[in-house]
């Protein structure tokens, strides 16, 4: 059987839906592929569930700090069935929500299968042959299996996995000290879990500033994480009592046995069963689609957004490359995703805000900077919720006056972080800022402050 629409779209994930729908409002007919779970990673296994056991993590933690606000209880105990439970059905009330409305949206057809290409126009979706003049490659990405030794003969979870479970383990061994690693061992200690990082760096979150590296350490030290630093050689082993991690550390024993492995180590697209050679669409070496900056492919037709791109891999970069490939066909505006400013929070607790650049990237740029800082421990909201842990820094460049970015850890610091978005993409001078008055008690109130002393970044 044969098909033919204005606009094929593979993949249900946070470009694809929106685009469906905006473009079918304007008189397109829209085909839109999908061949397991409606969401993509968010809804099904990243921000929607592993948001939701973060706040059950919360919870516990905060229970068990009661005295510290005057109120007593015994101990709390962790439901895991419970937890996951609240998670599944946060999880499937996001998902068939967005499955009815496609499914009731007026000039779009939902198929469901596995989408390979057969031609520079057409796809193969189980049998039926689907042509379209703009096609829309929105298939997201998956966890990286790494090949370690006996990495076949042990037992291990992913962020996708671990999600699954509905016991505490009684040792998890996390491999991997970045963003999703970190997230689910604060997670699962605050359960009840012993937890080890393993991470081949010197450092954890490799890619952020050396004072909130160590201060996110000390954090997660605090709660009694364990951190094994500079990893080398890492293999896996199945043994009697459990299952272990070989990290031949400079420090400490050479092996580190548990009950559980959670494998945290990046993602990879899933581009590599498209058929994407028979269109002719190009990927990297890592099989990411090659882009330009408008999101176009090596084929003029066909467009890729969200993780396959390797251009954000955050939700709300994907859905801005919805948003620039919507607006630059519909009213030819000239959108390119070079022009967005990085911003994401990583949600430990307490958590990270950033926007634009850090020091490692003014320095790269040979910017003349200088940086304002100031401990949560001198932020009111901070002191009166009991949570002083971390510190707000923000760069600013020199003569301009423009604020460069921003590193914020602390507590509401993934909202606070916000405020000060606008004012980097406008490259607003600080001293605007700093004149605006702003609500009393918040963190956010405390950014102008953290801007009245600044030091040049060496």
């Amino acid at each position: 059987m044969r098909r033919m629409f204005d606009v094929l779209i593979i993949g249900t994930g946070q470009a694809g839906p929106s685009l469906a729908a905006r473009l079918a409002a304007n008189g397109m007919e829209v085909a839109i592929v999908e061949r397991h779970l409606f969401g993509g990673t968010c809804v099904n296994n990243g921000c929607t569930p592993t948001k939701a056991m973060v706040a059950s993590a919360y919870v516990a933690h905060t229970a068990r700090r009661g005295a510290e606000y005057g109120v007593t209880s015994e101990e709390p105990r962790v439901d895991m069935l419970r937890i996951k439970a609240r998670k599944d059905a946060i999880v499937a009330d996001s998902r068939n929500g967005l499955e009815t409305w496609l499914g009731g949206l007026g000039n779009v057809e939902v198929f469901r299968g596995h989408a390979r290409f057969i031609g520079p126009d057409a796809v193969d979706v189980a049998g039926t042959e689907i042509t379209a003049g703009k096609i829309f490659v929105n298939v997201g990405g998956r966890p990286r299996i790494p090949q370690f030794p006996a990495i076949d003969t042990t037992p291990y979870l992913t962020n996708v996995s671990i999600m699954d479970l509905d016991v505490v383990p009684d040792h998890l061994i996390v491999v991997g000290g970045s963003y999703v690693g970190l997230e689910f061992a604060q997670m699962f200690r605050r359960f009840g879990s012993r937890v080890t990082i393993v991470e081949m760096g010197p450092r954890v979150l490799g890619r952020e500033d050396e004072d909130i590296q160590l201060a996110i350490q000390d954090s997660l030290r605090a709660e009694g994480i364990e951190l094994r630093l500079n990893a080398t050689c890492i293999s896996l082993h199945n043994e009697e009592e459990g299952v272990a991690v070989t990290v031949r550390c400079t420090e400490g024993v050479p092996r580190e046995t548990g009950s559980h492995i959670l494998l945290a180590v990046g993602r990879v697209p899933n581009t590599d069963d498209l058929g994407l050679d028979r269109a002719g669409i190009r990927t990297d070496g890592l099989g990411y689609i090659e882009v330009d900056e408008c999101l176009r492919t090596s084929k003029p037709n066909v467009w890729a957004l969200g993780d396959c791109n390797g251009k954000g891999a955050f939700t709300h970069t994907a859905y801005n490359d919805y948003e620039i490939v919507a607006d630059n066909l519909l009213a030819n505006a000239g959108r390119k995703y070079t022009d967005r400013v990085p911003v994401y929070a990583l949600y430990t607790d307490p958590p990270l805000g950033r926007v634009g650049m850090n020091e490692a990237d003014i320095r790269k740029h040979g910017i003349r900077a200088l940086v304002g800082k100031r401990p949560m421990a001198r932020v009111a909201r901070a002191i009166e919720k009991g949570e002083t842990q971390g510190f707000l820094k923000i760069y600013i460049e020199q003569g301009s006056s423009r604020i460069l970015g921003a590193s914020l850890l602390g507590t509401g610091c993934d909202e606070a972080v916000q405020s000060l978005v606008d004012a980097v993409y406008a490259r607003t001078p600080h001293e605007l800022v700093q004149a605006h008055v702003r609500i009393h008690p918040t963190v956010s109130e405390l950014l102008p402050t953290t801007m009245e002393a600044l030091t040049p970044l060496e």
